[in-house]
């Protein structure tokens, strides 16, 4: 580091002032300019590039009881983020690495070095670690083959397959041989999307129509496995086209993050009976045993040009929140970033 670099002295980040009820509002939030300290023992000073906006951060909005803390109040929130590292007091760490890291959010982060993992812009363009070849493509990938135990001539259906998963799952399918591949998604420009860039065999705009009779055009065969991204409707249809020993994946329901009251549960879960079909949740958490894989297979797929991704990008951390509403309303195409 040349003697004559300045390190910031303060930077901008978000906190959560109140608990949304329902929809988050702008009044809960505030963007606040914050003291920037000198990284202590064992901790790099990141300035970060890309920070990550995600559904599941609405649930750590909450003070309900949940797999991860809440975000605290009067405290700065957390997410992906990628950056570089603009002073270092680890070993391992050097100034002018990239990190990928979980202290979004915010302009600049103090990151404790043991949370923090080295990768190559070279490799990869740096917003890719924060999606396809990040938290997002291994909840892709650990969900299809190892959740729903995907194999080789299965039929796919995935819901919210336009977004940042969702698009992974349809493609990773295809890749490993699926007969059939089916998602739903809110708009015909989505729609096409799926069927025109990223292979899908079958695609439809779930705003259309019932998504039990678009679904049983769709899938005249019925599905062998479901990713499930939306839950409600999309649940309730999945299970009625369920073939024997099915397998259903819950990875979110975006479609009840911002209820204020229960949604009804679907109501055909007898035919799990007849068809000895199984449900399970999973967290990505639970699976970065596959980390090494994932980005070895991915990774080669991206580059042969195999698998395709799509990342909409909001500029400015000024933005950040905007863009964290905008995935809750569906406005994005894949993954949602935030360039600082």
């Amino acid at each position: 580091m040349s003697e004559t670099f300045q390190l910031p002295s303060t930077g901008r980040e978000w906190h959560l002032v109140s608990r949304p009820v329902g929809w988050p509002q702008p009044s809960d939030f505030a963007l606040v300019e914050a003291e920037v300290r000198q990284p202590g023992p064992g901790e790099v000073l990141v300035r970060n590039a890309y920070v990550s906006v995600d559904p599941y951060m609405r649930g750590r909005m909450s003070s309900a009881k949940s797999y991860v803390a809440p975000f605290e109040l009067g405290k700065t929130m957390q997410g992906g983020a990628v950056g570089e590292v603009i002073a270092s007091n680890a070993e391992g760490i050097e100034v002018g690495d990239h990190v990928l890291h979980f202290l979004g959010w915010r302009e600049y982060a103090v990151v404790d070095a043991k949370q923090a993992v080295k990768v190559d812009p070279e490799a990869a363009p740096l917003s890719t670690y924060l999606g396809v070849l990040g938290m997002t493509g291994l909840t892709a990938y650990a969900g299809l083959l190892r959740t729903a135990s995907f194999k080789e001539g299965d039929s796919v259906f995935v819901s919210g397959a336009a977004g940042a998963v969702g698009s992974q799952v349809g493609q990773i399918a295809r890749l490993k041989g699926a007969s059939r591949v089916i998602g739903s998604a809110g708009s015909d420009e989505k729609v096409k999307l799926l069927l025109e860039e990223y292979g899908f065999d079958a695609a439809f705009n779930y705003k259309n129509g019932p998504v039990s009779e678009q679904l049983r055009e769709a899938a005249p065969d019925g599905v062998d496995v479901y990713f499930d991204n939306v839950g409600g409707d999309h649940l309730e249809a999945a299970i009625g086209r369920l073939n024997r020993d099915g397998r259903i994946a819950v990875c979110g329901m975006i479609s009840v993050y911002n209820n204020t009251e229960a949604a009804p549960g679907p109501r055909n879960l007898a035919r799990l009976i007849q068809t000895r079909g199984r449900i399970q949740g999973f967290l990505v958490g639970d699976h970065y045993d596959l980390q090494q894989e994932f980005v070895q297979e991915v990774g080669a797929w991206i580059r042969s040009g195999e698998l395709k991704y799509t990342e909409t990008v909001v500029e400015g951390i000024e933005n950040n929140l905007e863009a964290f509403f905008g995935v809750l309303r569906g406005d994005n195409t894949g993954k949602m970033i935030v360039k600082l």
